[in-house]
């Protein structure tokens, strides 16, 4: 299914077989990119989840005669991830265009592996795309992958229901909190949401929304604040709800949880824009009862979104071609067939603003009372906040967190601990690879 592309990271703890990023060997990690000249037809290499791609492949392969891509899903997430940084770092084996989610990219891109697409013509198109996307590609006047899918986030609401014990559709997170509270208490077996504490990419994205920013990199320079005002605000919100017992606390994308969303006794979901389609798959005996609404506020009348999943593609320095590879990258991602096909077939939620704002994509849907759901997706990646930055070893981030969280959740320790430990420990693994750190 096209959605386990967007959140295979923020579903498993990834343990990634990392270059070591030393200051000693940084240099040594670097590559030129520099374009080859060839005179005939050429083949790249493209390592790539997305189902039924080879359409997209073949549609450029016919107005490209001389670039032929080679198409391999080598595994999704951190399956890829582990070959890609072990053929890098083997200086061979590497594609020549692969994907790579959002988060992970700082890490490739520090270690000097993916060829800036500047050169290339790349910044012509930073127009085509939502500018928080570009902002998570780019550094500077460099650019280091073109972004292919995103994962705004929303909220999937029951209608019924919020109607039948009379709650309004809640705008800021004091509500949420408040209609928890009744919901609960209204009828037991009903949660108003579940909070996954073994989902770091999802968690990450709800202190986004409130305006944390727990890395600020400069190369191997790094501020680590991830306990900041705006995450603590978010822990200790969620950690009063479930210390009153009115959240549920399953797994999410576990039977369990699975079932919850089906059966009614989760009411709502906290999620991405890719999310409307898995919903419609797994509980389709709920048809007609969901809703989509934006993201509730930490500020009445505020309208700041966060992402949750997504990815780009970007050219490696192993690329004998990069010129063609680059080309071809920045073809997949702007060309109009290949954008609708991407989106309209592969189900994957546009980084473009013109497909974004496409009648076609925003079509009623029977599973949501036809309501156009992509709409209220749409408006929120145009309201996620552009700052936000990735550390270079966010998988290692995602696992402390997990670990922290659950142990809060269980209640070891308070979720404030939780994110102090997380920021203890991630500040001491940030040194021990040979960063500068600050706070």
């Amino acid at each position: 299914m096209h959605h386990r592309v967007s959140f295979q990271s923020a579903r498993v703890s990834l343990t990634l077989t990392l270059c070591i990023i030393m200051l000693s060997v940084l240099a040594a990690c670097g590559g030129s990119g520099a374009p080859a000249t060839t005179s005939g037809p050429v083949t790249i290499t493209f390592w790539s989840w997305v189902p039924n791609l080879q359409t997209e492949v073949s549609l450029f392969e016919q107005s490209h005669p001389n670039i032929k891509v080679k198409l391999l899903n080598v595994g999704a997430g951190a399956t890829e991830y582990t070959k890609l940084t072990t053929a890098l770092k083997a200086g061979t084996g590497a594609p020549d265009v692969a994907q790579i989610e959002f988060q992970f990219l700082p890490q490739y891109e520090l270690t000097g592996k993916l060829v800036d697409l500047s050169q290339y013509g790349a910044n012509t198109y930073k127009n085509d795309f939502v500018p928080w996307t570009w902002s998570q590609v780019s550094n500077g006047g460099k650019i280091y992958a073109i972004p292919q899918d995103s994962g705004p986030m929303g909220i999937l609401y029951r209608e019924d229901i919020f109607k039948k014990y009379n709650l309004p559709v809640p705008t800021t997170w004091a509500q949420f909190a408040q209609e928890a509270v009744t919901l609960h208490k209204d009828n037991p077996k009903i949660y108003i949401t579940d909070f996954p504490a073994s989902d770091g990419g999802w968690f990450t994205a709800l202190v986004w929304q409130a305006g944390s920013q727990p890395f600020v990199v400069n190369g191997t320079n790094v501020k680590i604040n991830i306990n900041d005002a705006a995450a603590l605000q978010v822990a200790n919100y969620w950690g009063s709800l479930i210390k009153q017992g009115v959240l549920d606390t399953e797994a999410d994308f576990a039977t369990d949880w699975y079932g919850g969303l089906s059966n009614g006794t989760i009411a709502t979901w906290i999620t991405a824009a890719w999310a409307p389609t898995d919903l419609a798959s797994s509980a389709s005996k709920t048809t007609g009862l969901w809703r989509a609404a934006p993201l509730p506020q930490w500020t009445a009348g505020g309208t700041a979104s966060a992402n949750w999943g997504g990815s780009t593609d970007a050219v490696t320095t192993q690329s004998k071609y990069p010129a063609q590879a680059a080309q071809f990258a920045e073809w997949l991602n702007t060309n109009q067939q290949s954008v609708s096909d991407l989106t309209l077939k592969a189900y994957l939620f546009p980084t473009q603003t013109g497909e974004l704002s496409d009648p076609s994509f925003s079509a009623p849907v029977a599973f949501y009372g036809n309501q156009a759901v992509n709409q209220v997706f749409s408006q929120s990646s145009h309201n996620v906040i552009t700052t936000f930055q990735w550390s270079p070893f966010q998988d290692y981030v995602y696992t402390q967190l997990q670990n922290q969280l659950a142990s809060a959740v269980s209640g070891k320790i308070t979720f404030a601990q939780a994110l102090q430990n997380t920021q203890n420990s991630v500040v001491s693994y940030a040194q021990a690879q040979g960063f500068t750190v600050s706070s």
